[in-house]
C-alpha cells in the first residue's frame, strides 16, 4: 500500500490487461518503495509477466497508470523507460549468442551513455566503456568468459550475464523475471549471491517460483492470482497467509 511519506521507484495504479476478452491484468495496485527487494509471485497464469511487460511498456495498458521515480511512463516507449533507469531480464534469454560476453556487456551500457559512435573506429577503442565492461563481468563473476561466445557458455553463465546486462545498462531499477528458471542448486546460490550485491539504491522486482529464492531475497511480497493482486505483505506474513496457501497447495493451484 502506498503512504504519502514515502518515495517510490515503482507505482503501478488500478493497472487493467485484457487479451480477446480474457482479463489479464485486473485493477492491479503496486508501490515499491526506492532500494526495496520486492517479489511478485503467483501460480502459473495468474499474470505476473503480463504485469512486467505492462510495467516495461513492451504492452500497452488497457487502464490505469504507471509511476517511475515519480514520472508518469504510462505512455512512454520501452527506450525511453530504459534511459529512465529500468532494466529487465526475461524468462527466456535475450542475449545475443554469436557475440562473446564482453560484447554483450559493452552493447547493454552503452545504451544510456548516449554514445556517438565513429565510422570505421572498433569498439574495442572505447576504453572507458570497455573498462566498465570489465568492473560489471567482475561484478557478475564472469571475467573469465569475457572472450567466451555467448552461445558457448552454460544456461547458468547466461543467466549471470542477463543480469550483468542489466547492470551495464546503470538501472535504478531492475526487473528479474524467473532468473532462476533452470538452473541447477549450486547455480541458484551464485544468482542469490549476485542479486544480494546489488547496491542499495538500486530497487528489485522479481517474479520467481523457487520460494526459497524469494524468501532469501524479498523484504516485501506481492501475491497475484487471475489477474489480481490478493495479498501483499513481509515474507513472514505472506506464509501465514491462508488464501496464498489455498492458491498453492489447494484445489485452486489445478
Amino acid at each position: 500500500m502506498k503512504r504519502p511519506d514515502q518515495v517510490y521507484a515503482l507505482n503501478v495504479d488500478s493497472v487493467s490487461k485484457s487479451f480477446d476478452g480474457v482479463q489479464a491484468v485486473r485493477s492491479a495496485n503496486l508501490a515499491v518503495p526506492i532500494g526495496e527487494r520486492h517479489a511478485l509471485i503467483g501460480p502459473n497464469g495468474a499474470g505476473k509477466t503480463t504485469l512486467f511487460n505492462l510495467i516495461a511498456g513492451e504492452l500497452p495498458l488497457d487502464e490505469g497508470k504507471i509511476e517511475m521515480f515519480g514520472i508518469d511512463i504510462t505512455k512512454k516507449s520501452v527506450q525511453k523507460r530504459a534511459k529512465l533507469g529500468l532494466g529487465r531480464t526475461f524468462q527466456i534469454s535475450k542475449l545475443f549468442p554469436a557475440l562473446n560476453v564482453e560484447e554483450n556487456l559493452f552493447l547493454a551500457g552503452s545504451f544510456n551513455k548516449k554514445i556517438e559512435f565513429k565510422f570505421l573506429k572498433a569498439w574495442k577503442n572505447y576504453d572507458e566503456e570497455r573498462a566498465w565492461s570489465h568492473q560489471v563481468a567482475e561484478q557478475v563473476e564472469l571475467t573469465d568468459y569475457l572472450d567466451k561466445k555467448v552461445s558457448e557458455i552454460s544456461h547458468g553463465l547466461q543467466r549471470q550475464l542477463e543480469i550483468g546486462m542489466a547492470i551495464a545498462m546503470r538501472p535504478r531499477l531492475i526487473m528479474l523475471d524467473e532468473p532462476a528458471a533452470g538452473l541447477s542448486p549450486s547455480e541458484r546460490i551464485m544468482l542469490i549471491k549476485l542479486i544480494n550485491q546489488l547496491p542499495n539504491d538500486v530497487t528489485l522486482i522479481l517474479i520467481e517460483h523457487n520460494m526459497e529464492i524469494v524468501l532469501d531475497i524479498a523484504e516485501q511480497i506481492t501475491v497475484l492470482h487471475r489477474g489480481s493482486v490478493i495479498a501483499e505483505g513481509p515474507p513472514s506474513e505472506i506464509k501465514r497467509n491462508r488464501e496464498v496457501q489455498n492458491i498453492y497447495f489447494g484445489s485452486s493451484n489445478a
